[in-house]
């Protein structure tokens, strides 16, 4: 006898939590999207610009002028 109240209280035990709901609620998630700086490519855009001109200036200086004379 002991046996099955020990059984009946362990089967009720186990089926007690397919007993309980359950519910989810489920909401539109809202993302917020922020325009991006265009800052950081407009400085980009001049520095390779002013690297460009500053090239020409290098290599007129690395050529010489026409005056410059050359030692052996």
């Amino acid at each position: 006898m002991r046996i099955w109240l020990l059984a009946g209280i362990v089967a009720v035990w186990l089926a007690m939590p397919s007993c309980t709901r359950h519910t989810i609620s489920v909401e539109p998630i809202n993302i917020k999207i922020e325009p991006i700086e265009i800052k950081m490519e407009i400085n980009i855009k001049i520095d390779r610009e002013l690297d460009n001109f500053f090239a020409f200036q290098e290599d007129a200086e690395k050529k010489g002028t026409p005056n410059e004379k050359k030692t052996p």
